[in-house]
């Protein structure tokens, strides 16, 4: 009998994805930890604990992913906040946008407006190199297979901007510009379900025989709460069309000159602000 239904469900399962016109909708919720020892002992637990919290909106978020055989567009879910609160002045704005996959043209896509101006990321789509594991998990009703890689970490460290932590080390004048420009490499892991045969998943990540359900990427998670295959309405997908074209290379140096221009303008404000 289990054998019978076994292969009723498979029969079912490909007429699904046989369709021409197959698509759907993943929801996704990525939780976000940031490393309070940065702070140093200038803070106490319990003020630690207060920043965390106003900080929610910036470090628990909620996307979509539209979906269908060969495009996807990956997009968060914006909550309007309460004026004036601090995940509304530094973070929250920044990052929000699109990414778009097209799995036959091979471009990637990100909308995305940082630092209050809107750019159009565009890269190639070049096959990670996924290890592919044996070991599996249940995510909802769908098997899930695991996958791991190790990558570039281009994650902005929004963190460092506020930090008050003094570096005790010092400066080696012998450092080479080589290891004073280390790439930051993260390990990644994938659960992915055959059962949804789409090479697609959250945020910038593809290329596995199945739909990403849950990405844990250094201190980001991003697990799938929901699922919604051809529903009643049609899936839009829409290539992203505005913003100033750059290249991913262009892109991470634009971010990551900005980003020290804002750690050092916050360091004079905070020193210019302090009594003898």
């Amino acid at each position: 009998m289990k054998s019978i239904f076994t292969f009723l469900l498979a029969i079912v399962t490909v007429s699904t994805f046989a369709q021409k016109d197959f698509q759907g909708k993943a929801t996704y919720m990525s939780k976000r930890t940031m490393d309070m020892s940065r702070f140093g002992d200038q803070m106490s637990e319990q003020q630690k604990k207060q920043m965390m919290a106003r900080f929610k909106n910036y470090l628990e978020k909620t996307f979509t992913l539209s979906f269908n055989k060969t495009e996807s567009s990956f997009k968060e879910n914006v909550k309007l906040d309460a004026p004036g609160t601090a995940a509304r002045r530094w973070g929250s704005n920044n990052g929000q946008g699109s990414i778009y996959k097209n799995l036959k043209s091979k471009e990637m896509i990100e909308d995305v407006e940082q630092f209050s101006k809107r750019f159009r990321v565009m890269e190639a789509m070049d096959q990670p190199k996924w290890e592919m594991g044996t070991e599996t998990k249940k995510i909802g009703q769908y098997t899930c297979y695991k996958a791991t890689m190790v990558k570039v970490d281009n994650t902005i460290d929004w963190g460092s901007i506020f930090s008050r932590r003094r570096n005790t080390k010092k400066k080696d004048s012998t450092q080479t510009a080589a290891e004073k420009d280390a790439v930051k490499m993260v390990a990644v892991t994938a659960w992915y379900t055959p059962q949804i045969p789409v090479s697609s998943g959250p945020g910038v990540y593809f290329g596995l025989p199945g739909l990403i359900l849950e990405i844990n990427e250094g201190r980001t998670t991003m697990l799938c709460t929901e699922i919604v295959l051809n529903p009643s309405e049609a899936v839009e997908i829409k290539r992203p069309s505005k913003g100033k074209e750059v290249n991913r290379v262009d892109y991470n140096k634009i971010v990551k000159e900005k980003t020290a221009e804002l750690k050092e303008q916050f360091k004079s404000r905070r020193s210019g602000g302090r009594r003898n």
